[in-house]
């Protein structure tokens, strides 16, 4: 029996059956590609024979899987005209490619493949890869999804083509571009990825970086095609909350010519895509104690209150801050603690040496209006030279541009005031059943501001790199890359508040599915600018840029003995630098104008707000963040500022030097194969860091080196079905931003005292992971698979926060008290769970042929130790808590049909709750904020009418699903009477076509 490989090369219906298909190509095992012509290919055992492309010797199995019969069976079928039936195209096409990816990979590897040129059916990266087993995403607003984990961790490495690259986190002002040592994978344009993959092991001979693992990106050369190549992709796209019609385009071209005895390829390709959307979201605020409605604390003192000091005594439900002077004890209580204040019935609290009963509120409400309008130009260019058999030349670069602009319509109330209750204040109130947690409330006079919130963040990256690689002899291939980069980030933040009192709120702090509910005396009043105060302003700048210089050589040298089949061997080096600018902490200033005074365009007001999910006003008046933008140094000159905006400083400058050396050997005995090797790494790291405060200049070096170790091994009980094992070690070096020593301080912007400040940590280690993986892995039938995975990770020296309470005097803010937080390398944890996932395409008769399913599911654990602090940072003890994005359990299932050009995907993906982060440590409700179950129902179709052109139509979040929060750390808080935030997430559609030539 000969087996062929039925192969549709050029990712669309053009297989030739009828002549040797020109410029024939493979993936090798290694992933490595390689151009075969029919003299080559003959010479391998593999030639044209009746039409078909026989394998007598092939080395591999067929990377892209169509089909393997019998030859004589195969003839048959061309004779009878069935060939279509085994033809992969499309959809399936896709899927089955990443599922013999997965096959033949070495290492436990997951695949995206577009099956044609920009039809990857999702808006960009992360989308994609929200399919593939192990992998969640989140952070769903902004029209999509921007954050991805693999089996719970976010720390991965990411490559393009291979090679380590990073673009700016925009998404996070904390961790800017340059200062990250990760892809932005939210700003590349599905339209320019030809493949995806996901490494969750590692071998010696990749980057020793990312605990969670590997995401490569690839994107397409010229020596893909088998000739001319143009490609035009359109797409319409509208956000159903914003209603604009946005635009999403590429445009490929890409040809290669015969030179001399070898081959010259060019390609260019060029993606532009724009997003204008609207995130609506409701909050109730952070827990804070009171006096109780009928019996409030009595005072001691009242002589060292100031010029105007309080009663002696606390008022029905008046607020109990720390640092009251009416008591000797400081702090009243304790804020921040992992579980918060307790909530149970009669809980107290000591004033003066008496202890007296409390009850807890929320602090405000608040809601936020939010609309954007996201650009990302993007482009590669790649030239292939091949002059002979033996070696080939690559060129390429990268072009990764991203442009936005925010207006945040903030609306904030307070609901904590005390002094206007009557003569039942008990009336105002009640209580959740069995707590002192108060659930509704009428407040009189609550101090409230809107603030018109503008923000203009840009980010452009490029990449350029040359490879060699060199067949030497007939056993060693060498390979050469040199890569350079740069990355600049650059954000601008200006934003005018207004205020006023009115004359009462009610609310419900949670009315229903954890939704708050809030309305004042007169809602109506929102709207009349005349009620509103022009208060302070507000403004910050950041500019952060990074580049790196890389270069690595690999080698492969077949030894070609029975056991021992391949030795590979390389170096590289890397030498990295991060610069970060950012102002010292501007002035506040206080304009005292009515918001109806201020010039024209200045008020902006809203509509529609939340699209009745929750009970709250829908529109009110807000500065105009948009005419604020366009106008800023005239609100400047207003409020009697520098025009120019705030000064940038030079925070810090790192440089980072990384050397690293890998040997690895393949073996092979029977049907056992093995792959050993270790990685042996070394970084010098020189950091200059600049107090933009006090222009107090400090500097710090730190070098560390490690020996990793890997091995995986690969058993083939029988050719269907794979056993697999790897144990490998992974590092998290700390990010830049968090190296450094200095603050960036926040001012008291709700009235609790004192501010709060992040800083970094010079001495940080990198956090070092042990992984252990066994798979299994059963292809039962053509197309098809069942696989699963248990997995471990062992994690040491995990940087969590220390938070501490200090006094830092002259920054320019309203307070010298700060609740600073900066990072150490204070815990451990544990990570294991369990994949399974298939992929299914039966055979079944007339019209159904070519339905299929596909779906994972992940169960984890995970458990790390969190040190306990008192109020001078000192760790006093520790507490046990999950990893922060862990959900125990999450699933995706996509329901796929690929026959005659018609293509349609209906996807479903879910997760259960994770723990998203920590609130700051000032108030009194559990320190964790958990995200409740999230998912999306997605769908995809395409028709080809011809080779030539096709249409697509997509939908995300059908279902508009909410995207809410809670308060909760161990046994305290929850879902329903802790809720936090409630997000809208619009749902989306797009209409395009594809057209090739």
């Amino acid at each position: 029996m000969t087996s062929i490989c039925l192969r549709n090369d050029t990712g669309d219906t053009r297989l030739n059956v009828d002549g040797w298909p020109h410029g024939f190509r493979v993936n090798a095992q290694r992933r490595t590609q390689w151009h075969w012509n029919e003299d080559e290919a003959s010479s391998l055992g593999v030639h044209n024979e009746g039409g078909f492309i026989v394998a007598d010797h092939f080395p591999i199995a067929c990377a892209v899987a169509a089909l393997s019969v019998s030859f004589s069976a195969a003839a048959q079928q061309v004779a009878s005209g069935e060939i279509e039936t085994v033809i992969v195209t499309g959809v399936r096409e896709s899927l089955v490619q990443g599922l013999e990816n997965k096959r033949e990979a070495t290492q436990v590897v997951e695949s995206i493949v577009a099956e044609d040129i920009g039809k990857l059916p999702d808006n960009n990266v992360v989308e994609a890869l929200q399919r593939i087993t192990g992998v969640q995403i989140t952070n769903r607003g902004g029209g999509e999804a921007d954050a991805i984990l693999i089996r719970g961790l976010p720390d991965t490495t990411t490559t393009w083509n291979g090679r380590n690259v990073f673009t700016a986190p925009n998404t996070d002002p904390n961790a800017p571009a340059g200062a990250g040592r990760q892809l932005a994978l939210q700003d590349i344009p599905a339209n320019l990825v030809g493949r995806i993959d996901v490494f969750k092991t590692r071998a010696a001979d990749q980057l020793e970086t990312g605990l969670a693992g590997q995401i490569d990106v690839a994107t397409r050369r010229p020596f893909d095609f088998p000739g001319l190549e143009i490609s035009l992709n359109a797409r319409a796209t509208t956000q159903e909350q914003r209603e604009d019609i946005d635009p999403n385009a590429s445009l490929l071209v890409s040809n290669q010519w015969d030179v001399g005895e070898g081959r010259f390829g060019a390609l260019v390709n060029v993606s532009y895509s724009r997003t204008r959307y609207r995130d609506q979201s409701v909050t109730a605020g952070a827990l804070v104690p009171f006096a109780t409605a009928d019996n409030p604390p009595q005072g001691a003192s009242i002589a060292n209150c100031g010029d105007e000091p309080p009663p002696i005594n606390w008022g029905p439900l008046e607020r109990i801050f720390n640092g009251d002077c009416r008591v000797p004890e400081n702090p009243i209580w304790q804020a921040g603690t992992d579980r918060g204040l307790p909530t149970d019935p009669g809980a107290t609290l000591t004033l003066n040496g008496v202890e007296y009963p409390y009850l807890l509120a929320r602090d405000a409400l608040f809601a936020s209006d939010f609309e954007g309008d996201r650009e990302r130009p993007a482009s590669t260019i790649a030239l292939q030279w091949a002059p002979n058999e033996t070696s080939e030349y690559t060129f390429e670069a990268f072009y990764q541009g991203y442009r936005e602009e925010l207006f945040n319509n903030l609306h904030f109330t307070f609901a904590d005031w005390w002094g206007t209750l009557g003569d039942d204040p008990a009336s105002t109130i009640t209580l959740y059943p069995g707590s002192n947690l108060i659930k509704t409330r009428v407040v009189g006079a609550p101090f409230g501001f809107n603030s018109g919130d503008s923000t203009e963040q840009e980010t452009d990256t490029f990449v350029y790199a040359l490879n060699g690689k060199w067949n030497v002899g007939d056993r060693l291939t060498l390979v050469a890359d040199l890569a350079v980069q740069d990355s600049q980030f650059d954000t601008s933040f200006i934003a005018v508040r207004t205020e006023r009192i009115p004359g009462s709120i009610t609310l419900d702090f949670n009315a229903g599915d954890g939704i708050p509910s809030w309305h004042f005396n007169d809602d109506a009043e929102m709207l009349d600018a005349s009620r509103w105060t022009v208060a302070q302003l507000f403004q910050n700048k950041g500019r952060s840029e990074g580049g790196a210089e890389t270069l690595s050589i690999d080698g492969d040298y077949e030894i070609g003995n029975d056991i021992f089949k391949v030795l590979s061997f390389g170096v590289r080096y890397d030498d990295r630098d991060a610069q970060l600018h950012s102002p010292a902490p501007t002035p506040e200033p206080f304009l005292g104008r009515p918001l109806s005074e201020m010039p024209a365009g200045m008020t902006w007001t809203n509509d529609g707000f939340m699209d009745g999910e929750a009970d709250v006003p829908t529109t009110w008046a807000v500065a105009n963040g948009y005419y604020i933008r366009d106008h800023a140094e005239e609100i400047r000159e207003l409020y009697g500022v520098p025009t120019s905006g705030p000064l940038l400083k030079r925070a810090f400058d790192i440089a980072e030097e990384t050397a690293s050396a890998y040997v690895q050997a393949d073996l092979e005995l029977g049907k056992l194969q093995a792959q050993v090797g270790v990685r042996y790494v070394s970084v010098d790291t020189d950091m200059d860091f600049t107090d933009v405060i006090t222009d107090v200049s400090s500097s710090a070096s730190k070098s560390t080196s490690e020996l990793l170790p890997s091995l995986t091994l690969r058993y083939s009980v029988t050719e269907d079905l794979r056993l697999r094992f790897n144990y490998g070690e992974t590092l998290r070096r700390p990010n830049f931003s968090n190296l450094n020593s200095n603050f960036v301080l926040t001012g008291d912007l709700t009235q609790v005292g004192y501010g709060t400040g992040t800083g970094g940590n010079p001495d940080l280690e990198p956090a070092q992971a042990k992984n252990y993986d066994l798979t299994a892995e059963w292809y039962f039938a053509e197309d098809s698979a069942l696989y699963g995975t248990l997995f471990r990770r062992e994690i040491e020296g995990l940087v969590v926060p220390l938070t501490r309470r200090i006094t830092i005097p002259n920054t320019g803010l309203n307070t010298e008290q700060f609740v600073v937080t900066q990072p150490v390398n204070a815990s451990d944890g544990e990570l294991e769970g369990i994949e399974l996932g298939f992929v299914y395409f039966p055979q079944l008769p007339g019209i159904l042929n070519g339905l299929g399913i596909q779906g994972s599911f992940t169960k984890l654990d995970s458990e790390q130790n969190i040190p306990l602090t008192d109020s001078a940072g000192q760790i006093i003890g520790e507490e046990t808590s999950e990893f922060f994005g862990v959900s125990d359990t999450s699933y995706n299932v996509t329901l796929a049909y690929d026959r005659a050009g018609l293509g349609m995907r209906l996807s479903y993906v879910w997760r259960d709750d994770f723990l998203n982060n920590n609130e700051a440590r000032i108030f009194a409700n559990p320190i964790g904020i958990w995200r409740k179950p999230e998912s999306s129902l997605d769908f995809q179709a395409s028709y080809d009418f011809n080779e030539h052109l096709a249409i697509s139509f997509d939908a995300v979040n059908i279902t508009e699903e909410l995207q809410q929060s809670y308060y909760a750390f161990g046994d305290a808080g929850g879902p329903s009477t802790h809720n936090f935030g409630t997000n809208l997430l619009s749902r989306s559609f797009a209409l395009g076509f594809r057209w090739r030539l």
